[in-house]
């Protein structure tokens, strides 16, 4: 079976004004919960890795855990978790970052990476840039070669893809 990105589509609910009012977020627990299609997207999102697979898979919190992880197991890498301030127990290394509605931080253990190491960044949505921007930001503080960012959705009218120039984007489903 081989589902088309539109097709996709059908399998992510939009939520409108949340997480505040005006935002109509792209909720993909459906697409999830549905063993064919999550096994097809996550295919679908590994296959642009597999001739150069990564020693990393770097999945951001919270959504990018879930694909990043099935990814890494996918394509024989070890798997890093990017998260929000205060939730690593480790000493950290820290990037801000803007969102389409204020600003957060992203944290990564200071040991997660060693430098040289090809690393892939998965996240759910690529919106205005923001998180994805950062968290290639914060694996290259560590010395790591990014190799990509792996998103399943991407908001093409937040323009997100401008922050990210510099890297090979690769996106599943574009609204």
């Amino acid at each position: 079976m081989s589902t088309s990105p539109e097709e996709l589509k059908r399998y992510v609910r939009d939520v409108p004004d949340y997480p505040q009012k005006g935002i109509i977020f792209r909720d993909i627990t459906p697409l999830l919960g549905d063993k064919t299609i999550f096994r097809e997207v996550v295919e679908m999102m590994s296959s642009a890795w597999t001739a150069n697979p990564p020693d990393l898979v770097a999945g951001v919190e919270a959504r990018g855990f879930i694909p990043g992880s099935a990814i890494s197991v996918r394509l024989g890498a070890g798997f890093v978790p990017i998260r929000k301030t205060g939730k690593l127990p480790w000493m950290t290394v820290m990037e801000s970052y803007d969102l389409e509605y204020g600003t957060d931080r992203l944290e990564v253990h200071s040991d997660a990476v060693q430098p040289g190491q090809k690393v892939l960044i998965v996240d759910d949505v690529l919106a205005t840039g923001g998180t994805a921007s950062a968290a290639v930001r914060l694996m290259r503080k560590l010395g790591a070669d990014v190799i990509g960012v792996q998103v399943l959705i991407e908001l093409a009218y937040l323009d997100g893809r401008q922050k990210l120039q510099d890297v090979n984007l690769k996106s599943e489903i574009v609204y």
